[in-house]
């Protein structure tokens, strides 16, 4: 699922951000694994949303909206993500980076409006 940038929740929220580049061994179970754990993450207390975007060298940016922290720690510990975390560094990742983050307030610009919208959060 992809979450278009206008449709991102609303300030404060949670992210993780994944940049994941894939080892190419054994794309099919990868890709089978992945399914499930889009599947699975969505129906996890505290998630609002995903958004993805492959890289040009090929890499994976995957970045997915939590209602807070506590969620994030939740989905990292749940026993099934466990195992294709381990699955994950045993064959199919060569490589990846896990950032996470709060974000306080959001604003944009689009070029048809009069003004850039600002949404702060909490000071």
């Amino acid at each position: 699922m992809i979450t278009p940038y206008w449709t991102r929740p609303e300030p404060p929220y949670h992210v993780a951000i994944f940049t994941i580049t894939p080892s190419g061994t054994d794309p099919e179970g990868y890709a089978a694994m992945n399914e499930r754990m889009v599947a699975l993450a969505e129906s996890q207390p505290g998630y609002l949303g995903r958004e993805s975007a492959v890289l040009p060298d090929g890499s994976d940016l995957v970045v997915i909206y939590y209602a807070d922290a506590e969620s994030i720690r939740s989905w990292k510990q749940h026993p099934e993500h466990l195992v294709a975390q381990q699955l994950g560094r045993q064959k199919w990742l060569a490589r990846y980076r896990v950032e996470v983050a709060h974000v306080e307030r959001a604003y944009e610009f689009a070029a048809d409006s009069d003004a850039a919208e600002d949404r702060p959060g909490p000071s």
